[in-house]
């Protein structure tokens, strides 16, 4: 029998935040990707040796050392955390869905992502992927979740970085106002 929402231990609605983050990215997202480069084997080993840890260190302290009271789940912080963390999701769907549509079948070459967030940051996805992380860091209020949170910034903004500078060389009409990663600042 599935109990509902409210009634669900609090480090289960948490982790909840975790696992669906987690599903999308490996799953849905790899099934709809068309193309692409092919991943090199050392950089996938080490992707999933850096998930499968950290999704220990999350899942382990969430479901034996967290401690929430009762009404966590009205606490600001989780809520903050959690419409932080659904805004990210949705930038990330949205960002993904306009880098997967640039070409249409057949096509080859660059174009200039447009729309969303792509309108401001030449990074919107990575934007959307921090912004989910620092979502659930907030609602599950762990060192855990923001190591992850920030080892996640850390590596997209170096990322983002040089995506943007990739733009701005390989496109005259790049627009100069976009920033990196984060709208009107970086």
């Amino acid at each position: 029998m599935f109990l509902p929402w409210s009634s669900w231990p609090k480090w289960k609605q948490v982790i909840t935040f975790y696992i669906v983050s987690c599903f999308l990215r490996t799953l849905i997202f790899s099934l709809l990707i068309r193309g692409g480069k092919p991943t090199p084997l050392y950089s996938f080993v080490l992707a999933f040796v850096f998930c499968t840890y950290n999704g220990y260190l999350q899942s382990r302290y969430l479901s034996q050392y967290a401690v929430y009271s009762d009404d966590w789940v009205t606490d600001p912080r989780f809520l903050t955390g959690f419409v932080l963390w659904l805004v990210g999701l949705l930038i990330n769907i949205h960002s993904d869905h306009v880098l997967r549509n640039l070409r249409k079948p057949g096509e080859t070459g660059y174009k200039i992502p447009r729309g969303g967030l792509f309108e401001y940051i030449s990074a919107a996805n990575y934007f959307g992927e921090v912004v989910e992380w620092c979502g659930y860091a907030l609602a599950s209020w762990s060192i855990q979740g923001w190591a992850f949170a920030l080892f996640t910034f850390c590596t997209l903004v170096t990322r983002a970085q040089q995506h943007h500078q990739w733009y701005l060389d390989k496109f005259e009409d790049y627009p100069k106002f976009r920033k990196a990663m984060i709208p009107f600042l970086f």
